[in-house]
């Protein structure tokens, strides 16, 4: 009998481990798998194998914030967090292929093939005192590497349709700030006050448009009202964190939306040069628009996309801007071109810090488009056989539809690149310009007489 009690203290079973795990949920609303209704089938092997591997090492490990979200919303998700209580060393500990990131809050990337987990451990308050944890005087969290429990951890987190915690092992749903009516109500809610949260993290406001516009939920009227009053807190985050944020928001299948509630809650003036005029100017805002349809059209079919391609158009009427202001001073096409690109990406990275790989490939997208111009001689054969013929053929393409270039420019050279080699010699137009002549080299002995004396 006492050996029996002996084991049960110190060898508890499935049952019994399961009971210590609930009694360690904290106030959090259990679901069962039969009320959520989360398809299993929809759950990424790689975060299965996360889970599994914490809980059988003795940590807590569950499957948390958009990817819960997507799954109650019937949607496949396209990345899979993990949270645990462990720290980040004993995850990395855990598993042979990972590694700590991070400096605000450091994270864990677990790799399973080609497909990378991020694992957080529970965070605690950034408000107590800490070496770990630094905000500065507007309240913008600067370091938040303080570690908790669950439930602080759900109080930590941004929106009740995020601080969604689903067991894999228990296939249970914790729910701590009912975001599952919420989302069943069709509503994005901020948890706890949305003017101190937006104020602990300004790129928090940028989220919640992206994520009304991704997943048709309305925002909260508490979550919405104070935006439009803190944009200006934007401007203290770092360029790179706006840049990536920036990025998501544009690539999430919904950007005319988004851009379009960008302009709703005056998040567009002074933060994001590329829309403050562009939006407000009828040639420019069709041209984006268009832009922005072409981007959502090809997200949704799950076809790539081109960082680089996107904020050229986001950025070319500011372009065409600066090249007619150098033209107007006396400045040749071209040498006006390049000048005017130099000014736009300098302007433009005191806001958002686009990465060289990304601003290099505008540069040639834009610098490309004069020479569509050319279709006389060899010039268009060298154009068609550019690397980025095929980008900046696209970026003429939406020029026409926008009504900037002529239709017919557009056409020629969609027919001039699906033609053969005789149909595309019978295209070229006349070549009127002037030859430039060569200048005669001068022989040696021209040299040598040259710099003879003169008797």
């Amino acid at each position: 009998m006492i050996k029996k009690l002996l084991q049960r203290v110190f060898n508890p079973g499935k049952k019994t481990e399961k009971k210590l795990h609930a009694a360690l949920r904290g106030n959090g609303k259990r679901i069962s798998a039969k009320a959520h209704g989360i398809n299993r089938k929809l759950l990424s092997s790689a975060a299965l194998k996360t889970t599994e591997g914490l809980q059988n090492a003795g940590f807590e490990a569950y499957i948390v914030g958009g990817a819960v979200r997507d799954l109650l919303l019937k949607r496949r998700p396209k990345d899979f967090d993990v949270a645990t209580n462990a720290t980040p060393e004993q995850v990395n500990r855990v598993f042979r292929r990972s590694r700590i990131i991070g400096r605000r809050f450091r994270l864990v990337h677990v790799m399973f093939g080609d497909e990378t987990i991020e694992v957080s451990t529970f965070r605690g308050s950034h408000l107590a005192e800490s070496d770990h944890a630094k905000t500065a005087d507007s309240g913008r969290i600067l370091r938040d590497n303080v570690f908790g429990n669950q439930e602080e951890d759900a109080v930590r987190r941004d929106f009740t349709a995020n601080a969604l915690y689903y067991d894999p092992a228990t296939e249970e749903l914790i729910d701590f700030h009912h975001g599952v009516a919420d989302i069943e109500s069709g509503v994005l809610r901020m948890i706890g006050d949305p003017a101190t949260r937006y104020r602990e993290d300004p790129v928090r406001m940028l989220r919640a448009i992206r994520l009304s516009a991704k997943l048709g939920l309305k925002l909260d009227r508490a979550t919405e009202a104070p935006i439009p009053k803190m944009a200006d807190l934007l401007k203290d985050v770092p360029e790179s964190r706006l840049f990536d944020e920036m990025l998501k928001l544009f690539l999430s299948g919904h950007a005319l939306e988004s851009a379009r509630e960008l302009r709703k809650h005056g998040l567009h003036h002074g933060m994001l040069p590329l829309l403050d005029v562009v939006l407000e100017q009828p040639a420019g805002e069709r041209f984006v628009n268009l832009a922005l349809k072409n981007t959502d059209d090809r997200v949704l079919s799950d076809k790539p996309v081109s960082p680089s391609f996107l904020f050229a158009t986001l950025l070319w009427h500011e372009v065409l801007a600066a090249w007619k202001k150098y033209q107007a001073a006396g400045e040749r096409p071209i040498p006006a071109l390049h000048m005017a690109m130099t000014e736009v990406t300098e302007v433009q990275a005191e806001k958002l810090a686009i990465h060289k790989r990304y601003s290099s490939t505008m540069r040639e997208i834009w610098g490309l488009q004069p020479r569509f111009e050319q279709r006389a001689g060899k010039r268009p054969y060298g154009l068609i056989e550019h690397p980025r013929f095929r980008a900046a053929y696209d970026f003429l393409l939406l020029r026409c539809e926008s009504g900037e270039a002529p239709a017919e420019l557009g056409q020629w050279w969609t027919d001039f690149a699906a033609a053969d080699g005789e149909a595309r010699a019978a295209m070229l137009l006349p070549d009127n310009e002037p030859k430039k002549r060569r200048r005669r080299r001068r022989s040696k002995s021209d040299a040598g007489s040259a710099a003879e004396p003169s008797a």
